[in-house]
């Protein structure tokens, strides 16, 4: 019935910040972007006026990773709310390292907030391996988490 994912969409308040957080801290490469306006956009978003900038921002062209969307409505100003992993939602967008220690040191030295240090997990007993993880925000808040699988 579905195929496979084909974008990572996530509203955000001021896109040229998050444009130069996902493309300047994290590495991501920006794609372009568009403006979606009119009778198609106001059905889809349900709301009549809407008018939404959307940018597309992506690892690289080798990889088989889904884009990362962002999206900024500019008919209404965002409001943040705060972010809460046990509310439901999309909790979080996880990125894959090879190295989830250097990634934190990085994104500290940069002065994004780290919920915590990586930490360990084993879930080889319920056939998931083991990995390393941490979670970080965006500058809208938005919780996002580096991941590296750990070789047994």
């Amino acid at each position: 019935m579905i195929g496979q994912i084909y974008h990572v969409g996530l509203t955000v308040s001021d896109m040229e910040r998050s444009i130069r957080f996902y493309k300047d801290v994290l590495g991501l490469e920006y794609k372009g972007e568009i403006v979606m306006e009119g009778k198609e956009t106001e059905v889809l978003f349900q709301r009549p006026g809407c008018k939404a900038r959307v940018a597309y921002l992506n690892s690289s062209d080798k990889l088989q990773m889904p884009p990362v969307e962002l999206i900024q409505f500019t008919d209404v100003d965002s409001k943040c709310s705060s972010t809460d992993l046990f509310q439901t939602s999309i909790s979080e967008l996880c990125f894959y390292t090879e190295d989830a220690d250097g990634v934190y040191e990085e994104l500290k030295k940069k002065g994004v907030e780290c919920l915590s240090e990586p930490q360990k997990f084993d879930f080889s007993g319920d056939g998931f391996g083991k990995s390393k993880a941490f979670y970080f925000k965006d500058p809208d808040g938005i919780i996002l988490e580096i991941m590296q699988p750990l070789k047994d």
